[in-house]
């Protein structure tokens, strides 16, 4: 039986524009096991992308809480946060994000610069994080020279080098033909599989979120209901 990794409780996001307060999510609340992988869907406004801000911890909730792994990073200070972030969360986006003058080891890189390995600790984690989705082919090669697809391998790869507790996924297929977009969902399938990692992704596409153990709902900053791949099949 897995562990439950992340607790969301009483969620709420409200952003003050002008006089109007502009309420993204309310009253929200969401329970993550280890292991999981989580599609959400929804219309464009109803809060995904909001809800994966703050559970990555770039962004801080108007009310409630959100635990993981026993932290409630709601509560912790700016510098906190940020070293809880870079441990504990990967980020994969739906452009890359890739940096253009920096090879695909060099992007890979990135997030142990912050860390205190060593740089022969460093090229180990990059060569294995190439490896798992791979790309150990493509390591001294430029995005322009890479395809949409292993560009988007190459962000798994950056967001998964620092073994990361759990992975979040905005829209990371949108920008990819069908053929791509699969083999991206495979990877991540795979990472949940047989690495045990936590994937919560948000998405339009219906074929990707089939890639998912568990499929919810939001609409107007609330979760509506929640299936596996049967209910998102039948619907």
């Amino acid at each position: 039986m897995s562990a439950r990794l992340i607790e969301v409780r009483g969620l709420g996001k409200t952003y003050q524009r002008g006089s109007e307060a502009l309420h993204v999510l309310r009253d929200l609340n969401l329970d993550v096991d280890a292991g999981e992988f989580v599609a959400f869907m929804g219309p464009s406004g109803s809060g995904k992308t909001t809800l994966l801000n703050l559970l990555g911890g770039l962004d801080l909730p108007s009310e409630g809480s959100i635990t993981v792994a026993g932290d409630e990073i709601t509560r912790m200070s700016g510098s906190r946060l940020t070293a809880w972030r870079a441990r504990h969360v990967g980020f994969v986006f739906q452009m890359y994000n890739l940096i253009p003058v920096l090879t695909a080891f060099q992007n890979v890189e990135l997030p142990l610069l912050l860390t205190h390995l060593s740089k022969t600790e460093r090229r180990r984690h990059v060569e294995t994080a190439l490896a798992v989705v791979g790309l150990d082919d493509r390591v001294h090669h430029y995005p322009r020279q890479l395809s949409g697809g292993q560009e988007q391998r190459v962000g798994i790869a950056r967001a998964i080098v620092a073994d990361p507790t759990f992975l979040l996924c905005d829209e990371p297929t949108g920008d990819l033909d069908r053929k791509s977009a699969d083999e991206v969902l495979d990877l991540l399938d795979r990472l949940v599989r047989e690495y045990g990692k936590t994937v919560l992704m948000v998405t339009h596409d219906p074929l990707a979120a089939k890639h998912a153990r568990l499929v919810r709902h939001m609409e107007k900053g609330a979760l509506v209901d929640g299936g596996g791949l049967g209910s998102l099949a039948d619907g």
